[in-house]
């Protein structure tokens, strides 16, 4: 049975690009089996992309101490036609910061602490000056959940 891993990223610039596609080549590594990528923006994302998935991945900025507005759009159209059916959807989350992403991660935690999704691991946050290392890690951000999903241990 294929499992649907979505990430929902939002892309305002190359590095951003970079991060995301990063996350997808990651989560469509040839050793992992039975995982179909869908990789949207959060305008494109709608409550039935959610619903369907097994497992979700969201990326943004960190944009005036907070996540991007797109990424709060999605939340805004989504929480509710997907509380109730999605609880315990394993999430992980990553963060483009030029500070220290802690309002953005904040942020994300609280709003699915009340979708009540479960956290892989603690955001990951590209903080700083760009470094090459960001693509390294969002690379292996999107293997260990496809792994995760394949394993069944998400």
């Amino acid at each position: 049975m294929t499992k649907t891993l979505l990430i929902v990223a939002h892309i305002p610039s190359p590095n951003t690009r970079t991060l995301c596609d990063a996350v997808v080549r990651g989560a469509s590594h040839p050793d992992i089996d039975g995982i179909a990528v869908v990789a949207k923006t959060p305008f494109e994302t709608t409550p039935e992309d959610v619903l369907a998935a097994d497992g979700i991945i969201l990326g943004t900025t960190e944009n005036l101490g907070y996540m991007s507005g797109a990424l709060k759009d999605f939340f805004d159209r989504c929480y509710y036609p997907v509380l109730e059916k999605k609880q315990g959807l394993p999430y992980a989350a990553y963060i483009r910061a030029g500070h220290d992403g802690t309002g953005t991660r904040r942020a994300i935690e609280t709003i699915v602490t009340g979708l009540r999704w479960r956290a892989i691991q603690k955001p990951l946050v590209c903080r700083g000056e760009w470094d090459p290392q960001f693509e390294d890690q969002c690379e292996e951000l999107g293997m260990m959940m496809a792994a995760g999903l394949e394993s069944g241990v998400f």
